[in-house]
């Protein structure tokens, strides 16, 4: 049994940390993304895999987007960091553990992980406990944005340095919150000054879904809602690329899903593919 003693992760956190190790232990090799240091971090109990959200069949798609878009942002991370890149923020990072698998390049950097103050405190004792502790490179920091906490603040706070490049990741986030709380993020990372790159995930239209992927937003919809977690926003990639230039990036390129299934699945003989559901943004200030 996980840590009892701070509040827990929310149910998606969770949820994503199992379709990862999920991708390792059913996903014949190469894997887009070898973890299950989050499956460690959740302890789920035994009987995890027999949960309806983790059945092989229906969550292939979910899966392979899950680990493809983590995978895009750790390549980039890890291109960064061999010219000039400081340092990463991850927004939402939930049980993000790329500083505990890739200590070869998160040291070399200072990773901010920006999450609820419950869930940081509970994942720092489960980090100790597992043995990885905090290193001084990264950096929990904790928000309450129920409270209308300053994210940007907190990160200045806890050493973020505007005059550095980093690279801002916000993945599986978008479509949880309203157009105006997804414009203000997007001003603020924006603001974090020159050199700043950020990528982003969002959910496309139901109407620019393929055919075939329709019925499967409409499960991931009804379970958001029935976790009490509701989709509520949705961009067109003109509509995406608008917004970011409207909140002061100077580069903005669309990153459909076709690309990275070309890039992370091309040639596979389990047909694995990533839906065309989530796509992602790349901003530049």
């Amino acid at each position: 049994m996980a840590d009892e003693k701070a509040p827990a992760p929310d149910s998606t956190a969770v949820r994503v940390a199992l379709w990862r190790a999920l991708h390792v232990q059913v996903d014949p090799p190469p894997h887009v993304l070898a973890d299950e240091i989050g499956l460690r971090l959740a302890a789920p109990g035994d009987g995890w895999r027999d949960r309806p959200d983790m059945d092989p069949g229906a969550t292939t798609r979910f899966r392979a987007g899950i680990v493809a878009r983590s995978r895009f942002v750790e390549d980039l991370v890890a291109e960064r960091a061999d010219h000039g890149l400081t340092q990463y923020v991850i927004l939402g990072a939930g049980l993000d553990t790329f500083a505990q698998r890739r200590p070869d390049i998160a040291s070399r950097l200072t990773v901010f992980e920006v999450d609820r103050p419950g869930s940081q405190a509970w994942k720092r004792r489960r980090l100790t406990e597992l043995g990885y502790g905090i290193p001084a490179w990264l950096r929990l920091v904790p928000v309450d944005f129920e409270a209308g906490g300053s994210w940007s603040g907190r990160l200045s706070a806890a050493g973020f340095a505007a005059s550095q490049p980093a690279v801002v990741a916000s993945t599986g986030v978008s479509m949880y919150l309203t157009r105006e709380a997804n414009a203000a993020t997007l001003r603020q990372v924006a603001s974090l000054g020159p050199g700043c790159t950020l990528v982003m995930t969002f959910q496309l239209p139901l109407e620019l879904l393929d055919e075939e992927e329709r019925p499967g937003r409409q499960m991931a919809e009804n379970g958001a809602r029935a976790s009490g977690t509701p989709f509520i926003s949705f961009f067109s990639p003109p509509e995406v690329l608008a917004l970011a230039r409207e909140a002061g990036f100077r580069d903005a390129e669309h990153v459909p899903a076709d690309t990275l299934n070309r890039r992370y699945f091309a040639g596979r003989a389990d047909g694995l593919r990533t839906s065309n559901g989530e796509e992602l943004l790349v901003a530049a200030t």
